[in-house]
Protein backbone atom coordinates (compact mmCIF):
# COMPACT_ATOMS: atom_id res chain seq x y z
CA UNK A 1 0.00 0.00 0.00
CA UNK A 2 2.59 2.62 -0.40
CA UNK A 3 3.80 2.53 -3.49
CA UNK A 4 2.94 5.90 -4.32
CA UNK A 5 5.04 6.67 -2.00
CA UNK A 6 8.03 5.07 -2.76
CA UNK A 7 7.38 6.80 -6.15
CA UNK A 8 7.19 10.32 -4.97
CA UNK A 9 10.82 9.38 -2.43
CA UNK A 10 11.90 8.21 -5.66
CA UNK A 11 11.60 11.44 -7.70
CA UNK A 12 12.45 13.82 -4.89
CA UNK A 13 15.87 11.47 -4.32
CA UNK A 14 16.45 11.98 -8.07
CA UNK A 15 16.06 15.43 -8.44
CA UNK A 16 18.51 16.29 -5.58
CA UNK A 17 20.56 14.05 -7.34
CA UNK A 18 20.64 15.37 -10.37
CA UNK A 19 21.46 19.46 -8.80
CA UNK A 20 23.95 18.55 -6.16
CA UNK A 21 26.07 16.93 -9.68
CA UNK A 22 25.03 19.57 -11.75
CA UNK A 23 23.96 17.19 -14.17
CA UNK A 24 23.54 19.37 -18.01
CA UNK A 25 20.92 18.18 -20.27
CA UNK A 26 17.14 17.04 -19.20
CA UNK A 27 15.80 15.06 -16.10
CA UNK A 28 13.58 12.15 -17.05
CA UNK A 29 11.78 10.70 -14.10
CA UNK A 30 9.58 7.60 -14.24
CA UNK A 31 6.17 8.27 -12.82
CA UNK A 32 3.53 6.07 -12.24
CA UNK A 33 0.41 7.22 -13.48
CA UNK A 34 -1.49 6.15 -10.00
CA UNK A 35 0.71 8.78 -8.80
CA UNK A 36 0.39 11.29 -10.90
CA UNK A 37 -3.51 11.25 -10.76
CA UNK A 38 -3.26 11.12 -6.95
CA UNK A 39 -0.85 13.32 -4.45
CA UNK A 40 1.17 14.70 -6.98
CA UNK A 41 -1.58 16.30 -9.15
CA UNK A 42 -3.19 17.65 -5.95
CA UNK A 43 -0.42 18.91 -4.11
CA UNK A 44 2.09 20.15 -6.45
CA UNK A 45 4.75 17.89 -4.77
CA UNK A 46 7.22 17.87 -8.19
CA UNK A 47 6.96 21.05 -8.95
CA UNK A 48 7.83 21.81 -4.76
CA UNK A 49 11.19 19.08 -4.94
CA UNK A 50 12.44 21.47 -7.75
CA UNK A 51 12.27 24.79 -6.07
CA UNK A 52 13.94 23.60 -3.17
CA UNK A 53 17.07 22.52 -5.89
CA UNK A 54 16.49 25.66 -7.92
CA UNK A 55 15.60 23.23 -11.13
CA UNK A 56 13.45 25.14 -13.36
CA UNK A 57 10.64 22.40 -14.97
CA UNK A 58 11.56 23.07 -18.59
CA UNK A 59 14.56 20.76 -17.29
CA UNK A 60 12.38 17.93 -16.46
CA UNK A 61 10.37 15.07 -18.65
CA UNK A 62 7.89 13.84 -16.57
CA UNK A 63 8.06 9.67 -17.70
CA UNK A 64 5.08 7.66 -17.81
CA UNK A 65 6.02 3.94 -17.03
CA UNK A 66 3.46 1.77 -19.27
CA UNK A 67 3.62 -1.44 -16.70
CA UNK A 68 0.55 0.35 -14.85
CA UNK A 69 -2.30 0.50 -16.33
CA UNK A 70 -4.45 3.75 -16.89
CA UNK A 71 -8.12 3.29 -16.29
CA UNK A 72 -9.27 6.94 -16.73
CA UNK A 73 -7.86 8.56 -19.79
CA UNK A 74 -10.22 11.82 -19.37
CA UNK A 75 -8.49 12.54 -15.64
CA UNK A 76 -4.99 11.52 -17.19
CA UNK A 77 -5.08 14.14 -20.29
CA UNK A 78 -5.74 16.53 -17.52
CA UNK A 79 -3.45 15.95 -15.03
CA UNK A 80 -0.35 15.91 -18.53
CA UNK A 81 -1.85 19.07 -19.73
CA UNK A 82 -1.78 20.73 -15.94
CA UNK A 83 2.15 19.46 -16.17
CA UNK A 84 2.86 20.88 -19.51
CA UNK A 85 1.05 24.24 -18.00
CA UNK A 86 4.01 24.55 -15.67
CA UNK A 87 6.36 23.96 -17.87
CA UNK A 88 7.51 20.18 -17.76
CA UNK A 89 7.46 17.85 -20.76
CA UNK A 90 6.14 14.58 -21.17
CA UNK A 91 7.14 10.98 -22.32
CA UNK A 92 6.09 7.20 -22.93
CA UNK A 93 8.31 4.94 -21.41
CA UNK A 94 8.50 1.21 -22.93
CA UNK A 95 6.32 1.50 -25.85
CA UNK A 96 5.20 -1.79 -26.75
CA UNK A 97 5.95 -3.53 -23.65
CA UNK A 98 3.26 -2.13 -21.44
CA UNK A 99 -0.78 -1.86 -21.14
CA UNK A 100 -1.93 -0.48 -24.30
CA UNK A 101 0.87 0.98 -25.32
CA UNK A 102 -0.61 2.67 -28.52
CA UNK A 103 -3.84 4.20 -27.18
CA UNK A 104 -1.68 5.76 -24.17
CA UNK A 105 0.30 7.59 -27.00
CA UNK A 106 -3.22 8.22 -29.15
CA UNK A 107 -4.86 10.02 -26.06
CA UNK A 108 -1.80 11.27 -24.23
CA UNK A 109 0.33 13.14 -27.15
CA UNK A 110 3.13 12.90 -25.27
CA UNK A 111 6.69 14.77 -26.72
CA UNK A 112 8.75 11.73 -26.42
CA UNK A 113 8.05 8.57 -26.76
CA UNK A 114 10.63 5.49 -25.89
CA UNK A 115 10.45 2.35 -27.48
CA UNK A 116 11.01 -0.97 -25.69
CA UNK A 117 14.25 -2.41 -26.27
CA UNK A 118 12.88 -5.63 -27.39
CA UNK A 119 12.24 -3.95 -30.46
CA UNK A 120 16.49 -2.83 -30.87
CA UNK A 121 18.31 -6.07 -29.90
CA UNK A 122 19.58 -7.98 -32.36
CA UNK A 123 17.78 -4.73 -34.78
CA UNK A 124 20.91 -5.26 -36.98
CA UNK A 125 20.01 -8.76 -38.09
CA UNK A 126 16.54 -8.75 -38.13
CA UNK A 127 14.56 -6.89 -40.92
CA UNK A 128 11.29 -7.20 -39.37
CA UNK A 129 12.20 -4.89 -36.40
CA UNK A 130 13.62 -2.36 -39.12
CA UNK A 131 10.18 -2.43 -40.72
CA UNK A 132 8.27 -1.88 -37.65
CA UNK A 133 10.45 0.89 -36.31
CA UNK A 134 10.42 2.79 -39.83
CA UNK A 135 6.63 2.57 -39.05
CA UNK A 136 7.00 3.86 -35.56
CA UNK A 137 9.24 6.63 -36.89
CA UNK A 138 6.74 7.68 -39.74
CA UNK A 139 3.71 7.68 -36.74
CA UNK A 140 6.02 9.85 -34.31
CA UNK A 141 7.04 12.41 -36.82
CA UNK A 142 3.11 13.00 -37.77
CA UNK A 143 2.70 13.63 -34.18
CA UNK A 144 5.26 16.00 -34.01
CA UNK A 145 6.87 13.31 -31.04
CA UNK A 146 10.73 12.41 -30.42
CA UNK A 147 11.15 8.80 -30.48
CA UNK A 148 13.48 7.74 -28.20
CA UNK A 149 14.96 4.19 -28.71
CA UNK A 150 16.05 2.54 -25.96
CA UNK A 151 18.39 -0.80 -25.29
CA UNK A 152 20.99 -0.28 -27.42
CA UNK A 153 24.04 -2.36 -26.74
CA UNK A 154 26.30 -3.10 -29.09
CA UNK A 155 28.17 -1.17 -32.38
CA UNK A 156 26.17 -2.72 -34.74
CA UNK A 157 22.58 -2.18 -32.97
CA UNK A 158 24.18 1.48 -33.21
CA UNK A 159 25.10 1.83 -36.68
CA UNK A 160 21.95 0.10 -37.60
CA UNK A 161 19.59 2.77 -36.04
CA UNK A 162 21.80 5.53 -37.65
CA UNK A 163 21.70 4.02 -41.39
CA UNK A 164 17.63 3.29 -40.76
CA UNK A 165 17.04 6.82 -40.08
CA UNK A 166 19.45 9.68 -39.45
CA UNK A 167 17.02 11.71 -37.54
CA UNK A 168 16.65 9.47 -35.06
CA UNK A 169 19.02 11.21 -32.69
CA UNK A 170 18.28 9.68 -29.03
CA UNK A 171 19.32 6.84 -27.90
CA UNK A 172 19.58 5.36 -24.56
CA UNK A 173 21.34 2.14 -23.26
CA UNK A 174 24.46 0.36 -21.89
CA UNK A 175 26.66 0.48 -25.01
CA UNK A 176 26.88 4.70 -24.38
CA UNK A 177 26.89 4.26 -20.37
CA UNK A 178 25.50 1.87 -17.41
CA UNK A 179 23.39 3.28 -14.67
CA UNK A 180 25.93 5.14 -11.89
CA UNK A 181 26.11 7.60 -8.70
CA UNK A 182 28.18 9.83 -11.06
CA UNK A 183 26.96 9.92 -14.03
CA UNK A 184 29.79 10.75 -17.22
CA UNK A 185 29.22 14.47 -18.49
CA UNK A 186 30.45 12.96 -21.83
CA UNK A 187 30.15 9.99 -23.72
CA UNK A 188 33.11 8.18 -24.93
CA UNK A 189 31.81 5.37 -26.82
CA UNK A 190 30.14 7.20 -29.83
CA UNK A 191 31.37 5.03 -33.22
CA UNK A 192 34.56 6.09 -34.07
CA UNK A 193 35.50 8.60 -36.32
CA UNK A 194 35.84 7.30 -39.74
CA UNK A 195 34.43 3.68 -38.15
CA UNK A 196 32.79 1.74 -41.20
CA UNK A 197 29.22 1.83 -41.52
CA UNK A 198 27.56 -1.65 -43.26
CA UNK A 199 27.50 -0.56 -46.92
CA UNK A 200 27.76 -1.78 -50.15
CA UNK A 201 30.12 0.23 -52.22
CA UNK A 202 28.88 1.70 -55.77
CA UNK A 203 28.78 -0.96 -58.36
CA UNK A 204 31.09 -0.09 -61.08
CA UNK A 205 32.56 -1.82 -63.54
CA UNK A 206 34.91 -4.04 -62.06
CA UNK A 207 31.97 -5.73 -61.19
CA UNK A 208 31.06 -7.60 -64.15
CA UNK A 209 35.08 -7.77 -64.73
CA UNK A 210 35.93 -11.19 -66.03
CA UNK A 211 39.79 -11.31 -66.17
CA UNK A 212 40.20 -13.35 -69.86
CA UNK A 213 43.75 -13.68 -70.34
CA UNK A 214 44.12 -11.36 -74.31
CA UNK A 215 46.34 -12.31 -76.81
CA UNK A 216 48.90 -9.97 -79.42
CA UNK A 217 48.77 -9.12 -82.61
CA UNK A 218 51.27 -11.22 -83.06
CA UNK A 219 49.29 -14.41 -82.38
CA UNK A 220 48.99 -17.00 -84.88
CA UNK A 221 45.46 -17.28 -86.02
CA UNK A 222 45.57 -21.49 -85.65
CA UNK A 223 46.65 -20.90 -82.20
CA UNK A 224 43.44 -18.89 -81.55
CA UNK A 225 41.52 -21.18 -83.73
CA UNK A 226 42.33 -23.70 -81.26
CA UNK A 227 42.06 -21.94 -78.32
CA UNK A 228 38.22 -21.33 -79.63
CA UNK A 229 37.81 -24.99 -79.42
CA UNK A 230 38.88 -25.70 -76.29
CA UNK A 231 36.66 -23.54 -74.60
CA UNK A 232 33.32 -23.39 -76.23
CA UNK A 233 31.98 -20.36 -73.65
CA UNK A 234 34.34 -18.07 -74.96
CA UNK A 235 32.81 -15.75 -76.94
CA UNK A 236 35.07 -12.61 -77.38
CA UNK A 237 39.59 -12.12 -76.76
CA UNK A 238 41.17 -8.60 -76.44
CA UNK A 239 43.85 -7.87 -78.12
CA UNK A 240 46.49 -6.18 -76.42
CA UNK A 241 49.88 -4.15 -77.64
CA UNK A 242 52.01 -3.21 -74.96
CA UNK A 243 49.32 -3.77 -72.43
CA UNK A 244 46.88 -1.88 -73.96
CA UNK A 245 43.51 -3.12 -75.83
CA UNK A 246 43.64 -2.40 -79.95
CA UNK A 247 40.49 -4.24 -80.78
CA UNK A 248 38.75 -7.63 -80.35
CA UNK A 249 38.41 -11.04 -81.99
CA UNK A 250 34.71 -12.38 -81.88
CA UNK A 251 34.14 -15.85 -81.84
CA UNK A 252 31.21 -16.19 -84.64
CA UNK A 253 33.36 -14.02 -86.77
CA UNK A 254 36.51 -15.70 -86.56
CA UNK A 255 35.02 -19.05 -86.86
CA UNK A 256 32.93 -18.76 -89.97
CA UNK A 257 36.68 -18.14 -91.40
CA UNK A 258 37.06 -21.76 -91.36
CA UNK A 259 33.97 -23.01 -93.16
CA UNK A 260 35.54 -24.51 -96.28
CA UNK A 261 38.74 -26.94 -96.63
CA UNK A 262 41.68 -24.56 -97.63
CA UNK A 263 41.25 -22.38 -94.11
CA UNK A 264 43.78 -24.30 -92.15
CA UNK A 265 46.10 -23.82 -95.12
CA UNK A 266 45.10 -20.65 -95.95
CA UNK A 267 45.67 -19.17 -92.07
CA UNK A 268 48.51 -21.31 -91.62
CA UNK A 269 51.28 -18.58 -91.26
CA UNK A 270 49.01 -15.74 -90.61
CA UNK A 271 49.17 -13.51 -87.51
CA UNK A 272 45.32 -12.25 -85.87
CA UNK A 273 46.50 -8.45 -86.68
CA UNK A 274 44.82 -8.65 -89.80
CA UNK A 275 41.76 -9.89 -88.42
CA UNK A 276 41.15 -7.48 -85.24
CA UNK A 277 38.02 -5.35 -84.88
CA UNK A 278 38.57 -2.26 -83.43
CA UNK A 279 34.81 -1.48 -83.05
CA UNK A 280 35.33 -2.39 -79.32
CA UNK A 281 33.10 -0.46 -76.64
CA UNK A 282 36.34 0.32 -73.89
CA UNK A 283 35.01 1.49 -69.68
CA UNK A 284 37.29 2.81 -67.43
CA UNK A 285 37.10 -0.05 -64.42
CA UNK A 286 35.57 2.86 -61.80
CA UNK A 287 32.92 3.31 -64.28
CA UNK A 288 29.22 3.09 -61.92
CA UNK A 289 27.14 0.17 -63.83
CA UNK A 290 24.39 3.31 -64.46
CA UNK A 291 27.02 5.25 -66.19
CA UNK A 292 28.58 2.22 -68.01
CA UNK A 293 24.69 1.11 -69.30
CA UNK A 294 24.35 4.63 -70.54
CA UNK A 295 27.80 4.66 -72.17
CA UNK A 296 26.57 1.18 -73.99
CA UNK A 297 23.51 2.65 -75.50
CA UNK A 298 24.90 5.20 -76.77
CA UNK A 299 27.09 3.61 -78.88
CA UNK A 300 24.74 2.22 -81.75
CA UNK A 301 27.60 2.27 -84.20
CA UNK A 302 29.57 -0.87 -82.73
CA UNK A 303 28.57 -4.35 -81.52
CA UNK A 304 27.53 -4.00 -77.94
CA UNK A 305 27.37 -8.27 -76.29
CA UNK A 306 30.92 -7.78 -74.97
CA UNK A 307 33.47 -4.33 -74.19
CA UNK A 308 36.65 -4.03 -72.46
CA UNK A 309 37.67 -2.40 -69.29
CA UNK A 310 40.70 -0.85 -68.25
CA UNK A 311 42.29 0.33 -65.50
CA UNK A 312 42.62 4.39 -64.98
CA UNK A 313 46.03 4.41 -66.83
CA UNK A 314 44.47 2.98 -69.70
CA UNK A 315 45.75 -0.52 -69.31
CA UNK A 316 43.88 -3.90 -70.13
CA UNK A 317 42.17 -5.22 -67.01
CA UNK A 318 39.70 -8.03 -68.31
CA UNK A 319 36.29 -7.81 -70.57
CA UNK A 320 32.34 -7.43 -69.35
CA UNK A 321 29.75 -8.44 -71.34
CA UNK A 322 26.11 -7.03 -71.83
CA UNK A 323 23.97 -9.76 -70.07
CA UNK A 324 26.31 -10.03 -66.75
CA UNK A 325 25.69 -5.53 -67.03
CA UNK A 326 21.94 -6.19 -66.93
CA UNK A 327 21.44 -8.52 -64.24
CA UNK A 328 23.32 -6.53 -62.05
CA UNK A 329 21.46 -3.81 -63.10
CA UNK A 330 18.43 -5.26 -62.55
CA UNK A 331 19.58 -6.40 -58.73
CA UNK A 332 20.33 -2.73 -57.97
CA UNK A 333 17.14 -1.47 -59.40
CA UNK A 334 15.63 -4.42 -57.08
CA UNK A 335 17.53 -2.98 -54.36
CA UNK A 336 16.93 0.31 -54.15
CA UNK A 337 13.17 -0.19 -54.72
CA UNK A 338 13.21 -1.99 -51.51
CA UNK A 339 15.17 0.44 -49.99
CA UNK A 340 13.55 3.39 -51.65
CA UNK A 341 10.63 5.74 -49.98
CA UNK A 342 6.94 4.07 -50.97
CA UNK A 343 5.57 7.96 -51.09
CA UNK A 344 8.41 9.25 -53.47
CA UNK A 345 10.26 6.62 -54.85
CA UNK A 346 13.23 8.86 -53.54
CA UNK A 347 16.02 6.69 -52.20
CA UNK A 348 15.69 6.14 -48.51
CA UNK A 349 17.91 6.26 -45.45
CA UNK A 350 20.26 3.10 -46.52
CA UNK A 351 20.73 4.88 -49.94
CA UNK A 352 21.50 8.36 -48.22
CA UNK A 353 24.17 7.38 -46.14
CA UNK A 354 25.72 5.30 -48.28
CA UNK A 355 26.19 8.26 -50.79
CA UNK A 356 27.12 10.23 -48.30
CA UNK A 357 29.82 7.93 -47.13
CA UNK A 358 30.92 7.76 -50.44
CA UNK A 359 30.96 11.50 -51.57
CA UNK A 360 33.37 11.71 -48.22
CA UNK A 361 35.80 9.22 -49.28
CA UNK A 362 35.93 10.62 -52.56
CA UNK A 363 37.06 14.27 -51.16
CA UNK A 364 34.57 15.49 -53.54
CA UNK A 365 33.68 19.56 -52.58
CA UNK A 366 29.54 19.49 -52.43
CA UNK A 367 27.09 20.94 -49.97
CA UNK A 368 25.00 18.72 -47.80
CA UNK A 369 21.41 20.47 -47.16
CA UNK A 370 18.54 19.21 -44.69
CA UNK A 371 15.19 20.17 -45.85
CA UNK A 372 12.23 20.14 -43.21
CA UNK A 373 8.65 21.20 -43.96
CA UNK A 374 7.55 23.83 -40.42
CA UNK A 375 3.76 23.62 -39.37
CA UNK A 376 3.62 20.76 -41.49
CA UNK A 377 1.69 19.20 -38.44
CA UNK A 378 -0.76 21.54 -38.39
CA UNK A 379 -1.79 21.39 -41.72
CA UNK A 380 -2.08 17.21 -41.33
CA UNK A 381 -4.23 17.89 -38.20
CA UNK A 382 -6.38 20.39 -40.40
CA UNK A 383 -6.59 18.66 -43.74
CA UNK A 384 -5.93 14.48 -42.65
CA UNK A 385 -2.90 12.77 -43.81
CA UNK A 386 -4.30 12.00 -47.27
CA UNK A 387 -3.49 15.90 -48.73
CA UNK A 388 -0.45 16.09 -46.17
CA UNK A 389 1.05 13.34 -48.73
CA UNK A 390 0.44 15.06 -51.70
CA UNK A 391 2.59 18.44 -49.87
CA UNK A 392 5.22 15.90 -49.57
CA UNK A 393 4.72 14.88 -53.23
CA UNK A 394 4.77 17.91 -54.53
CA UNK A 395 7.87 19.52 -52.27
CA UNK A 396 9.56 15.76 -53.81
CA UNK A 397 8.78 17.16 -57.16
CA UNK A 398 9.90 20.42 -56.75
CA UNK A 399 13.10 19.36 -55.10
CA UNK A 400 13.82 17.08 -58.19
CA UNK A 401 13.31 19.34 -60.53
CA UNK A 402 16.30 21.89 -59.08
CA UNK A 403 18.44 18.93 -58.37
CA UNK A 404 21.10 18.92 -61.36
CA UNK A 405 22.48 15.17 -62.88
CA UNK A 406 25.58 15.73 -60.53
CA UNK A 407 23.41 16.15 -57.66
CA UNK A 408 21.57 13.90 -55.22
CA UNK A 409 18.28 13.82 -53.46
CA UNK A 410 16.73 11.70 -50.66
CA UNK A 411 13.90 11.23 -48.84
CA UNK A 412 14.35 10.67 -44.86
CA UNK A 413 11.02 10.14 -44.17
CA UNK A 414 7.99 12.19 -43.10
CA UNK A 415 8.63 15.95 -44.51
CA UNK A 416 12.11 15.84 -44.15
CA UNK A 417 14.41 15.29 -47.02
CA UNK A 418 18.10 15.73 -47.63
CA UNK A 419 20.04 16.80 -51.13
CA UNK A 420 23.60 16.95 -51.92
CA UNK A 421 24.51 19.82 -54.06
CA UNK A 422 27.83 19.28 -55.92
CA UNK A 423 29.89 21.97 -57.13
CA UNK A 424 29.58 25.91 -56.74
CA UNK A 425 25.96 27.68 -57.52
CA UNK A 426 24.54 25.89 -54.87
CA UNK A 427 23.44 28.31 -52.43
CA UNK A 428 21.28 30.02 -55.58
CA UNK A 429 19.53 27.27 -55.79
CA UNK A 430 18.64 26.37 -52.52
CA UNK A 431 17.07 30.21 -52.18
CA UNK A 432 15.24 29.01 -55.64
CA UNK A 433 13.67 26.37 -54.02
CA UNK A 434 12.50 28.21 -50.73
CA UNK A 435 11.19 31.42 -53.68
CA UNK A 436 9.52 28.29 -55.70
CA UNK A 437 7.73 26.35 -52.44
CA UNK A 438 6.70 30.01 -51.32
CA UNK A 439 4.52 30.57 -54.19
CA UNK A 440 3.47 26.87 -53.60
CA UNK A 441 2.43 26.91 -50.16
CA UNK A 442 -0.70 28.92 -50.65
CA UNK A 443 -2.28 26.73 -52.92
CA UNK A 444 -2.40 23.89 -50.53
CA UNK A 445 -5.12 25.48 -48.15
CA UNK A 446 -8.92 26.06 -48.85
CA UNK A 447 -10.03 29.30 -49.82
CA UNK A 448 -11.27 30.26 -46.39
CA UNK A 449 -8.06 29.38 -44.70
CA UNK A 450 -5.86 30.98 -47.38
CA UNK A 451 -7.58 34.65 -46.64
CA UNK A 452 -6.54 33.73 -42.74
CA UNK A 453 -2.70 32.86 -43.75
CA UNK A 454 -3.07 29.25 -42.28
CA UNK A 455 -5.55 27.39 -39.89
CA UNK A 456 -6.21 27.67 -36.73
CA UNK A 457 -6.77 24.70 -34.77
CA UNK A 458 -6.13 23.72 -30.68
CA UNK A 459 -2.38 22.90 -29.27
CA UNK A 460 -1.26 20.88 -27.01
CA UNK A 461 -2.86 22.21 -24.07
CA UNK A 462 -6.20 22.79 -25.95
CA UNK A 463 -6.18 26.13 -26.79
CA UNK A 464 -7.37 27.18 -30.37
CA UNK A 465 -4.07 28.39 -32.09
CA UNK A 466 -3.32 30.02 -35.06
CA UNK A 467 -0.65 28.23 -37.57
CA UNK A 468 0.74 29.83 -40.75
CA UNK A 469 1.06 28.19 -43.94
CA UNK A 470 3.28 25.29 -44.48
CA UNK A 471 6.84 27.21 -44.54
CA UNK A 472 10.43 25.28 -45.69
CA UNK A 473 13.72 25.08 -43.83
CA UNK A 474 17.33 24.11 -45.60
CA UNK A 475 20.16 24.05 -43.23
CA UNK A 476 23.21 23.90 -45.26
CA UNK A 477 26.54 22.81 -44.61
CA UNK A 478 30.01 23.31 -47.48
CA UNK A 479 32.07 20.04 -47.45
CA UNK A 480 35.11 21.00 -49.20
CA UNK A 481 37.12 18.04 -48.19
CA UNK A 482 35.33 15.35 -46.47
CA UNK A 483 37.56 12.43 -46.64
CA UNK A 484 38.54 10.81 -43.13
CA UNK A 485 35.31 12.37 -41.52
CA UNK A 486 32.66 10.46 -39.91
CA UNK A 487 29.30 10.68 -41.50
CA UNK A 488 27.80 10.58 -38.05
CA UNK A 489 28.95 13.55 -37.07
CA UNK A 490 28.14 15.70 -40.11
CA UNK A 491 24.59 14.17 -39.87
CA UNK A 492 24.65 15.48 -36.15
CA UNK A 493 25.64 19.05 -37.03
CA UNK A 494 22.86 18.75 -39.88
CA UNK A 495 20.38 17.77 -37.36
CA UNK A 496 21.52 20.85 -35.06
CA UNK A 497 21.72 23.52 -38.11
CA UNK A 498 18.13 22.31 -38.90
CA UNK A 499 16.55 23.99 -35.54
CA UNK A 500 18.68 26.56 -36.19
CA UNK A 501 16.91 26.79 -39.36
CA UNK A 502 13.19 26.28 -38.32
CA UNK A 503 14.06 29.73 -35.30
CA UNK A 504 13.33 31.87 -38.38
CA UNK A 505 9.55 31.89 -39.36
CA UNK A 506 8.65 31.60 -42.94
CA UNK A 507 11.23 29.82 -45.45
CA UNK A 508 14.56 30.48 -44.43
CA UNK A 509 18.17 28.98 -45.10
CA UNK A 510 20.87 28.74 -42.78
CA UNK A 511 24.59 27.91 -44.00
CA UNK A 512 27.34 26.90 -41.40
CA UNK A 513 29.75 29.51 -42.20
CA UNK A 514 31.96 29.23 -38.95
CA UNK A 515 33.89 26.35 -40.91
CA UNK A 516 34.42 23.90 -43.33
CA UNK A 517 34.40 20.11 -42.76
CA UNK A 518 38.03 19.17 -44.43
CA UNK A 519 39.71 15.78 -43.70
Amino acid sequence: GLLVELDLMCRRLAIAAFSRLGLPGRLFLNVMPSTIVERDFREGLTLGYLREHGLAPNRVVIELTEHVPIHDYALMRQAVAHYRDMGFQVALDDLGAGHSSLRHWAELRPDFVKLDRHFIAGLDREPGKREFLRSILDVSRSLGCQLIAEGVETAEEYRCLWELDRSLSLLQGYYFARPSLTPPQEIETFLRSGAPLRQEKVRSARTVLQPLAPITPQWPVLELAERFRVDPSLRCVAVVDEGRPVGVIRRNEFLTLFTNPYSHALFAKRQVRELIDPRVPIALDETPLSALSQQLTDSRDMPQEDFVIVDGQGRYQGMGNIVDLLREITAIQVRQARHANPLTGLPGNLLINETLSEWLEAGLTFTAVYCDLDNFKAYNDAYGYARGDRVITALAQLLAQEVGQDDFLGHIGGDDFMLLLAGEGWERRCHAILEAFGGMAPGFYDTGDRRHGGVWIKNRQGKLTHYSFVSLSLAARPIADGRGCDPLAIAAELSELKYQAKRHAGNSLFVERRRNIDG
